[in-house]
């Protein structure tokens, strides 16, 4: 089993495929996390309008819970896209 797997996975081009794709969502992810992170910060529960165009940087703490996220869900796209491409 474990030599199936190994023979699908490790394919010339297969690293590619993941590199790439973990790299292209990692930066797209940042950029979509830090206007999540600013709308969240910013906006009033009172007015049920836009939250406005505010971008402040985030503390120490939120970096690290952005960036291990983002890690996560890069890892996982990485896998996804290696497993779809080789099937």
């Amino acid at each position: 089993m474990f030599e199936l797997i190994y023979k699908k996975y490790f394919k010339k081009g297969t690293l590619d495929i993941f590199l790439f794709s973990f790299l292209v969502f990692i930066v797209l992810n940042l950029i979509e996390n830090l206007i999540h992170y600013n709308i969240g910060k910013f906006h009033d529960a009172n007015n049920s309008g836009i939250a406005g165009i505010h971008f402040t940087n985030p503390s120490n703490t939120d970096w690290a819970r952005i960036i291990i996220i983002m890690v996560i869900f890069a890892i996982l796209q990485g896998f996804f896209t290696t497993y779809f491409s080789v099937c």
